[in-house]
C-alpha cells in the first residue's frame, strides 16, 4: 500500500533537537574522516553499541510505552535473517504476486534481513493497532446496491497514524534511556511483517495469512520500529487454526491455496489484489465472484472463529466514513468528485480508473 510520506532511512534522536542535530553532523564528520584517513570501515557511534544494564530500556518497558501510545499489541524480534523468507521468495518466483512490481524487484530481495534497512538494527519492535469496528461485517450486508469497501479503509489512512503514534513511542523510548538509531515502517517498508509480528510474540499467521492474535483476532495494522537497542526478543505464538477450514472454504475465488502442509495466497485471484493492486483489466472468469466489492475484501477475515469476540477500537480515525455507499452514487463520480470524496482515505490507492472499473463490475454483477 502506499504512504503519505517516507521517514528517513537512518534517524537519531535524543535531547533537543538542536543536540540531536549536532550528535548527527559530529558523526558523520568522524565517520568520513575515518574512511579517508585510515581506509578501513568505521566504528559505530555510542547508541549503536549493546545497552548496559543500567540504561533501563527493557523489553516490558518497551511495550508499556507503545501501549501508552495507543497500540493494543507490542512486542520484540530480533533483527535477523527471517526463516519465512524462504517461502515468500518462492511464492514470487512462481509468480503468485501477480502485478505487484514491488515485490518482485529487488525491494523484495530487500525483506531477507531487517538489517538491509538499519545495518546497526539489533531488534525490531512490532506493534499492531486496532481497527475493528461496531459497524456491520459482510455477511450482515444485503443490499446488493451498496457498494463493500474493506473495513481497513472506512476511515482516515492508517499510515499516517501509525506513523505519527511510532515517533511518540521513539520520542518515549529516547527520553528514558537516551540517543539511539530507528527506522519506521509502516508496510511500505521492505519487510515481512507478519513474520517479524510472529516472531514478536503478537499471533501466528492463519490459513487466510492474516496475523491471527488469540485474544484480539486478526482487525489490526501492523507497524515496526527497527533499533539499535539491544532488546530481549519476546517468543513466537504458536498456530492454533487447527482444523478449522472456514476461510480458505468461504474465499469466492479461491484464493487460498496449499503448499508443502501451509496455506498460502494466491494473490492473483484475490478479491483485495483484483480491486486495488491489479492496474489492468478484472478477468473475465474472476468477475461474477467479485459480488458488490469495490475496493479490497474482509470474508476470509469475517469467518474467522478467532473474531468472534474481536473488540472494537474506539480510535476516531478509523470509525466509519466510507461504509457501503451506494453503488448508483459512485458510478456517478467524476474524477476531482472521488479525489475530494476520498481525500485521506486508502481508497485512494485504486485510482479513479481502477474503482471506476471496479464499480462497473460490481453493478453488472447486480444485474446478472
Amino acid at each position: 500500500m502506499p504512504s503519505s510520506g517516507r521517514a528517513p532511512a537512518f534517524s537519531s534522536i535524543g535531547g533537543s533537537r538542536g543536540a540531536v542535530l549536532e550528535e548527527v553532523v559530529k558523526w558523520s564528520i568522524f565517520r568520513l574522516l575515518w574512511r579517508n584517513h585510515r581506509g578501513e570501515p568505521f566504528p559505530s557511534p555510542p547508541s549503536a553499541q549493546p545497552w548496559d544494564d543500567d540504561r533501563g530500556m527493557t523489553t516490558a518497558r518497551v511495550k508499556e510505552l507503545a501501549r501508552a501510545c495507543g497500540f493494543e499489541l507490542a512486542g520484540v524480534a530480533p533483527a535477523a535473517p527471517l526463516p519465512g523468507y524462504r517461502h515468500f521468495a518462492d511464492w514470487r518466483r512462481r509468480g503468485l504476486a501477480g502485478e505487484m512490481t514491488y515485490l518482485l524487484d529487488q525491494r523484495g530481495e530487500l525483506r531477507a534481513d531487517p538489517r538491509n534497512l538499519l545495518p546497526a538494527a539489533q531488534a525490531v519492535v512490532c506493534v499492531g493497532k486496532l481497527y475493528e469496528t461496531a459497524a456491520p461485517h459482510t455477511h450482515e450486508m444485503k443490499d446488493p446496491e451498496r457498494a463493500w469497501i474493506s473495513r481497513y479503509a472506512w476511515g482516515e489512512d492508517y499510515h499516517a497514524w501509525m506513523r505519527k503514534a511510532l515517533r511518540r513511542l521513539v520520542q518515549r523510548m529516547a527520553q528514558e534511556c537516551g540517543p539511539f538509531e530507528y527506522r519506521i515502517a509502516v508496510d511500505t517498508a521492505p519487510l515481512l511483517e507478519r513474520d517479524l509480528a510472529r516472531a514478536a510474540g503478537l499471533g501466528w499467521v492463519g490459513k487466510n495469512t492474516c496475523l491471527i492474535h488469540p485474544g484480539q483476532g486478526s482487525w489490526f495494522f501492523l507497524g515496526e520500529l527497527l533499533v539499535s537497542l539491544d532488546l530481549e526478543p519476546d517468543q513466537p505464538v504458536p498456530e492454533r487454526c487447527g482444523s478449522c477450514m472456514r476461510c480458505v472454504e468461504a474465499c469466492p475465488t479461491q484464493a487460498l491455496v496449499p503448499r508443502e502442509g501451509r496455506w498460502e495466497l494466491d494473490a492473483r485471484r484475490c478479491i483485495s489484489y483484483l480491486t486495488i493492486e491489479l492496474r489492468s483489466e478484472i478477468p473475465e472468469q474472476l468477475q461474477p465472484a467479485l459480488g458488490n466489492h469495490v475496493f479490497g475484501c474482509d470474508i476470509c477475515q469475517d469467518v474467522c472463529p478467532w473474531n468472534r469476540r474481536a473488540p472494537a477500537t474506539q480510535e476516531a480515525a478509523f470509525q466509519p466514513r466510507h461504509f457501503a455507499p451506494p453503488l448508483a452514487e459512485l458510478a456517478a463520480l467524476n474524477e476531482s468528485q472521488f479525489e475530494a470524496r476520498f481525500r485521506g482515505s486508502p481508497v485512494r490507492r485504486a485510482r479513479y480508473r481502477g474503482f471506476q472499473r471496479n464499480v462497473g463490475v460490481a453493478m453488472k454483477n447486480v444485474r446478472r
